[in-house]
């Protein structure tokens, strides 16, 4: 009986008897937070060598081909640009609708707090940022952006070198890949103890209560993600021919990880391995998923323009259209480098704010309720690189979707 039960089920009934046991005894729950550290200490020790490999087959291993490797860069950044704008859009539109800041009291300036880090972010700042100092140094920090960096330098300069030197070590990245997405199986199947011990430290830890504490601002953002889902995502899904049922029971289960465990980086390895068997060529899958990472946040930028204006309402700051154009503007650069930044959102959030001479203190503020906005962001960000990855391969003409099996 229990050989029937699939891993989406065990994980959605592992997140109900986590959300139960938090409610029921928040102290204990607290404990399960190793649990949960875990499987996100294994999930994260796959990202580089996984990203990093992947990467590596998939522009040397077309190395008489360089140029449709630059294509397809060319392609995933024009698709990227046009959907964050468009999640930006979103985001501004709804949270004038709904105006979530009015009548929010900011908390006073505490000179005793340590204030989320502050620092303008420029253009140059990420441009900088992106390029690593040493490798190892970049694998330690799971620092995807500058993973995805060096392995596009070292693949170009593999594809430059012949004879046999260049075979082994491109048969070692392919090994290890295979290696990868194996580890990666096995690390799934701990997936319901982490997401359970998750969601129990999340519920115990914040209360069932918090969900009405700054709601509006946290169905505002919900909303407005769905709006996204359906006038933006769903209409590209439509028009590359990506078929919708298919396409949600393949991204299911990276779903609910991300969600549960508010990590991208959680659910990349599981999402690479089920868009290839999806029908997507690993070369793209490897090319456009990790950089989609650094920019294409979708949930992430439509939340920063929520989260901006917010502020400003709660501080009783009028922005005109002018300066909310300004602040959209700002966050399509300052975001594209949120994959390296520990605490991305809240930086993002921070440096954003002092460049337009709004409080800090809006930060702190919703500091409290951020892991509840987190679970959604991350969420969308997850699918909307998984679908970018889809419509760039169709875009491609390399999409080839497996007959479906009668018998499932």
């Amino acid at each position: 009986m229990l050989k029937k039960i699939t891993l989406t089920q065990w994980i959605i009934l592992s997140m109900i008897l986590g959300v139960i046991f938090g409610a029921l005894f928040p102290e204990e729950s607290q404990h399960l937070k190793v649990v949960s550290n875990i499987f996100l200490r294994l999930i994260k020790c796959i990202l580089v060598p996984l990203v990093f490999a992947t990467l590596v087959v998939g522009i040397a291993g077309h190395a008489d081909d360089l140029k449709a490797v630059g294509r397809l860069a060319v392609k995933s950044i024009i698709y990227f640009e046009i959907v964050t704008t468009l999640a930006l859009v979103i985001g501004l539109v709804a949270v004038n609708l709904t105006e979530p800041g009015v009548g929010v009291s900011l908390p006073p300036p505490d000179p005793s707090m340590v204030k989320p880090p502050s620092e303008k972010i420029t253009l140059s700042s990420v441009i900088e940022h992106a390029v690593p100092r040493s490798f190892f140094e970049a694998a330690a920090a799971n620092d995807v952006l500058q993973i995805v960096c060096f392995a596009v330098l070292f693949a170009i300069a593999l594809a430059q070198v012949q004879g046999s030197h260049r075979t082994t070590m491109l048969g070692f990245c392919e090994s290890l890949t295979e290696v990868m997405f194996k580890f990666v199986g096995l690390v799934m199947k701990f997936a319901p103890f982490g997401i359970g011990a998750a969601m129990a430290y999340t519920v115990g830890h914040s209360g069932l209560g918090v969900l009405l504490n700054l709601g509006k601002l946290i169905l505002t953002l919900y909303g407005a993600l769905v709006v996204f889902c359906l006038v933006v995502l769903l209409p590209i899904a439509l028009w590359a021919r990506i078929p919708i049922k298919r396409f949600i029971n393949a991204v299911r289960e990276p779903a609910i990880l991300a969600f549960t465990t508010t990590s991208s980086d959680a659910a990349l390895p599981d999402a690479m391995q089920r868009l290839i068997a999806f029908g997507v060529p690993k070369r793209i899958v490897s090319f456009v998923m990790p950089m989609g990472y650094s920019f294409n946040l979708d949930g992430s930028t439509l939340y920063l323009a929520i989260a901006s204006v917010f502020v400003a309402q709660a501080a009783g700051v009028e922005l005109s259209i002018g300066q909310q154009v300004a602040i959209m503007l700002t966050l399509m650069l300052t975001s594209k480098g949120m994959a390296g930044i520990p605490r991305a959102s809240q930086v993002i959030l921070a440096g954003t704010l002092v460049t337009f001479g709004l409080p800090l203190e809006g930060v702190v503020l919703i500091i409290g309720v951020d892991e509840l906005m987190d679970m959604a962001r991350t969420t969308i960000n997850l699918v909307g690189n998984c679908l970018a990855t889809a419509v760039v391969a169709r875009w491609e003409g390399e999409l080839e979707i497996p007959a479906e099996d009668p018998n499932t």
